[in-house]
């Protein structure tokens, strides 16, 4: 069984910093997430190497050697091994594969030097993650590494790198990125004006500006030859990693959540029109001939519903003077008292909870998403009826009673829609701030691409 790492990197990350990170283009993308697979890392060992390792590119003060790059691809090819034809031809995914290690080479070093750091305990919890994903050892994960020809060492430190550079990308963006209540609404707006929202791909056949008729023409015999490879059975993904020009085709094409009004005029009638997970016919735009695949809708006209409980809380804390066994004595004895005792649950809550949010509220916590408290709390009040006084319940914190008062549908489609305008304003300047930020990397390092002499 080869270990497949393009969906659980994707599902680590994004666990990691979930608002962030949920789409990035082009060059925003570090290596081992572009191309699905661990790459090397800025501290791995190389593959073995001959009397001669050749350098591929100078970086600053570093090299990226000819072994280094081999092993990348190497890495890559294992992976889509049986899928070949969803990778481009051989020199170009040297460029493209190498480019990415000397993005990802200029943000580690960044990274570290602003002291930005991944624990081994953090990274051992990491890789523990990816196992568990995978439903597998970290004893087996290791044993089919080697069997695809990645060292499981080497395989660490590449997970290392990422996470250090996805720390960075965090710590840049939450210091630069503020989404204001403004904005917000001007989002809202734009998206009430918009005939909604779409996910779209794209694949790109790119003709030159001034491009003869012969040039025209062969841009259009090849972007019909992708539609009818993608017609017979090919991926649109795979079509869009192996022939589009465009700067995502390593992300599969993918152009994310797009207002229909944010579309070109040329595109926008198809675009509303298009059903879901289909693919236009190819159409010629300003920068060559596309092709667009409709992945997903949001009908922003849809009422959207959500379950909210209504309950009292008690909680016993744990501490440095109280231990989990007494915390768990002194529930106990509160809930015999409303219980066989009879007395009022607020009462009780008032004159023992340790919760200081909800203690002067009787232990109101007031109405609540499924979410809003936590798993342990949400795998109680579900198993509960109204009126009902849970069992004592463990949580990271102490020891808990809840008694369930009520359960109700509550209409959440504008608080939905602002909770999305805000996402999406703050993906756009967190990407905007990003590719700025990599553009000056690039502009203040010394990079010297010896791939092609």
């Amino acid at each position: 069984m080869t270990l497949r790492m393009t969906p659980l990197f994707q599902h680590l990350i994004q666990q990691l910093t979930p608002t962030v990170l949920r789409r990035m283009t082009g060059t925003a993308l570090a290596a081992g997430l572009v191309l699905g697979v661990a790459a090397p890392s800025l501290h791995a060992q190389a593959l073995p190497t001959t009397a001669i390792d050749s350098i591929v590119a100078v970086v600053d003060e570093d090299v990226i050697l000819r072994s280094e790059l081999d092993q990348a691809v190497a890495n890559i090819r294992a992976q889509y091994r049986g899928q070949e034809n969803a990778l481009p031809p051989a020199d170009v995914l040297e460029r493209q594969v190498l480019d990415r290690l000397i993005l990802m080479r200029l943000q580690v070093t960044r990274a570290e030097d602003n002291g930005i750091r991944v624990s081994d305990a953090e990274l051992d919890q990491a890789v523990s993650g990816i196992a568990q994903q995978n439903g597998i050892s970290t004893d087996d994960m290791r044993s089919q590494l080697a069997a695809d020809g990645m060292s499981f060492s080497g395989f660490r430190e590449t997970l290392r790198d990422e996470l250090t550079v996805q720390r960075l990308r965090q710590a840049l963006t939450q210091s630069r990125v503020n989404v204001s209540d403004a904005e917000v609404e001007v989002e809202l707006a734009s998206q009430a004006n918009s005939g909604g929202q779409v996910h779209l791909g794209d694949i790109l056949v790119a003709v030159d500006d001034g491009a003869s008729p012969v040039d025209v023409e062969a841009a259009q015999s090849k972007i019909a030859d992708i539609k009818r490879q993608i017609d017979g059975g090919m991926a649109f993904e795979a079509a869009a990693i192996r022939y589009s020009d465009a700067p995502n085709a390593l992300d599969g094409g993918d152009l994310g959540w797009r207002n229909v009004n944010e579309v070109p005029r040329l595109f926008t009638e198809v675009v509303r029109t298009q059903p879901v997970d289909t693919v236009t016919e190819p159409m010629r735009g300003p920068s060559g001939f596309h092709l667009l695949k409709i992945i997903e809708r949001r009908d922003e006209n849809a009422r959207q519903t959500a379950t909210e409980y209504h309950a009292q809380s008690i909680v016993i804390l744990r501490s440095e003077l109280v231990s989990d066994a007494e915390a768990k004595t002194r529930i106990d004895a509160i809930r015999d008292r409303v219980t066989s005792g009879g007395e009022d649950f607020g009462a009780v809550a008032k004159a023992t909870s340790e919760d200081t949010r909800t203690r002067d509220l009787d232990g109101d916590m007031g109405w609540f998403k499924l979410e809003d408290y936590g798993a342990s709390v949400a795998r109680v009040i579900t198993t509960l009826k109204d009126g009902e006084v849970s069992e004592p319940f463990p949580s990271n914190v102490g020891w808990h009673l809840i008694k369930r008062l009520g359960e109700r549908e509550q209409d959440v489609t504008e608080e939905l829609k602002r909770n999305q305008a805000r996402e999406t304003v703050g993906k756009r300047k967190a990407e905007e701030e990003y590719e700025s930020f990599l553009r000056e990397l690039r502009s203040e390092a010394y990079i010297e691409n010896r791939l092609t002499g």
